[in-house]
């Protein structure tokens, strides 16, 4: 069936009507609302047009209901209800504004950053909970734009950010390090010259991840291709073979803190060094999403510490 529903017609305009029929006075439905009585009677006299049909009778400076006023409030009632229940479910089908965020990271951002925000998180939203999932800079932004995650901690740096559709808030910038088994780097260096390595066996993230882009370019700067012996899908696991002695490796230095008393950990001389730039990305249409501005928020709060710590 088809139905005349035309311009003049709105749910602003049908919540206006709603809260002068429950208080029958222009002036007190326009402090309820917050807004001029000005807007409130041109909302009402634009609902007749668009009705074409009269509501009101006046009675010297009031608004009397007509009986048509009644049988329209009645069916509002019945449409907003059923409107509020549907934008309810879109919003949780979409995964909007409930109680659970779905946050992609990447393995090595578990050690220091993923808590902090986890810990921010639970007090400025205490009944959230906060799914994560791991992987590699690529398999989280395919989930991203797939609507399977909300937010994602990625290197940036290495990604393909559309910024029409994707918005980025910056967290920190972290420089890559050699690690290499603890007894085959000579002591006394601080750097790290990589064509003093390109004889030497390497292992790696596989591609996809945050640091293998930057392990392949560090390299290739350097003039050689690296010998790579394994290629794994975890940091920690990389790491456990560098400490194994399988092979030298290139790692974030967010590592460092937990395993520069297992492993030798060089900063790479300036002209290999590659910076990554880690930061929450999430989709732009959800930026007003509660949970995702609390995010951000926090995001913001991690973002000044650790300006705070280098200063």
């Amino acid at each position: 069936m088809s139905v005349d529903i035309n311009s003049e017609l709105t749910f602003r305009k049908l919540a206006i009507f709603t809260a002068f029929m429950e208080r029958g006075n222009i002036a007190r439905t326009a402090e309820a609302l917050d807004i001029s009585a000005v807007s409130v009677h041109r909302a009402l006299h634009t609902l007749e047009e668009g009705l074409r049909c009269p509501l009101f009778t006046h009675k010297g400076r009031n608004l009397v209901p007509l009986p048509a006023a009644w049988t329209l409030l009645e069916y509002c009632q019945e449409v907003t209800q059923l409107m509020a229940r549907g934008l309810e479910e879109t919003r949780r089908i979409a995964g909007v504004g409930q109680g659970r965020l779905r946050v992609g990271t990447l393995y090595s951002l578990t050690l220091e950053t993923v808590p902090r925000l986890i810990m921010g998180m639970k007090l400025r939203r205490p009944e959230l909970e906060m799914e994560l999932t791991m992987g590699s800079n690529q398999v989280l932004l395919s989930k991203l734009e797939d609507g399977l995650l909300d937010a994602i901690l990625i290197s940036v740096t290495e990604a393909q950010i559309d910024p029409k559709t994707l918005e980025v808030m910056p967290l920190f910038q972290d420089d890559i390090w050699l690690a290499a088994p603890a007894e085959q780097v000579p002591d006394g260096r601080t750097e790290a010259d990589l064509r003093d390595y390109s004889d030497r066996k390497f292992v790696s993230l596989a591609e996809g991840f945050a640091t293998y882009a930057g392990f392949q370019e560090a390299c290739h700067v350097a003039g050689f291709e690296p010998d790579i012996v394994a290629r794994v899908n975890d940091i920690f696991s990389m790491l456990s073979l560098v400490q194994a002695g399988v092979g030298f490796s290139l790692v974030p230095g967010r590592m460092k803190t937990l395993y520069e008393n297992n492993l030798q950990l060089l900063k790479l001389a300036e002209p290999y060094q590659m910076r990554q730039q880690i930061a929450i990305v999430f989709a732009h249409n959800r930026e007003r999403d509660p949970n995702l501005l609390a995010l951000a928020a926090e995001g913001r709060m991690y973002a000044l510490s650790r300006q705070d710590v280098k200063a």
